[in-house]
């Protein structure tokens, strides 16, 4: 069953931008974007620009604000769906900001903390490959909005299947890193793990109590 398409001005138009700053980021920096869509199949975009990050970089900028965007979308399908109060459209731009605000920090803390444990080398190689996956999702998100906004009205089990599938790239992900840097993390392996239960495990605990008690 199609669903009713005449009230959607604002879910549009986040689409609309979202494909924007794709194509901007492609017709910016056309290597690298064809380099980056072959993330999950080879390790020569990690490789070598790992080397290059800046704190501040456009093309990162860009599909960052995709992902964002794209991500603050799906939690509004979400709880759209799951909540039993009103929640307005443009309460996706108040999901995105919060979403990335919520990175920054965490990166700048992630920083920080791998000063303190001195593992910087091994954790900016980390940051970046989760920076990567992550706007690598927000390519992905494009089409799977468009998808539950446009077609078939989100349920449970398709949003279990959404979610699902973002946590087994991530998984993925993960394990190809672990897997290019062994040497590397036994040498730290006790402060690598201190890193992950303080930074990666706790504050997404955190964040799925909050929105499944709808208190976003």
């Amino acid at each position: 069953m199609l669903r009713d398409i005449n009230n959607l001005d604002i879910l549009t138009l986040t689409i609309m931008g979202c494909l924007i700053l794709v194509a901007l980021s492609k017709l910016l920096f056309p290597k690298r974007f064809n380099e980056f869509i072959t993330l999950l199949f080879n390790t020569r975009y990690s490789s070598y620009y790992v080397k290059e990050q800046r704190f501040l970089d456009v093309f990162e900028g860009l599909l960052f604000l995709n992902f964002s965007l794209n991500l603050g979308l799906l939690l509004y399908l979400f709880l759209s769906y799951s909540s039993l109060e009103i929640i307005t459209q443009s309460d996706v731009f108040i999901y995105a900001l919060l979403i990335g605000i919520f990175i920054i920090l965490k990166v700048l803390l992630e920083r920080l903390l791998s000063s303190v444990l001195d593992i910087e080398p091994l954790i900016d190689r980390y940051l970046f490959q989760k920076i990567s996956i992550r706007n690598f999702i927000g390519l992905l998100l494009i089409p799977i909005n468009a998808f539950l906004i446009y077609t078939i009205k989100p349920n449970q089990p398709l949003l279990l299947i959404v979610f699902t599938l973002l946590l087994s790239i991530i998984i993925y992900s993960s394990f190809l890193f672990l897997k290019n840097n062994l040497n590397t993390f036994k040498k730290s392996f006790f402060y690598f793990i201190l890193y992950l239960c303080t930074l990666e495990i706790a504050p997404y605990v955190v964040l799925y109590k909050i929105i499944t008690t709808n208190q976003v």
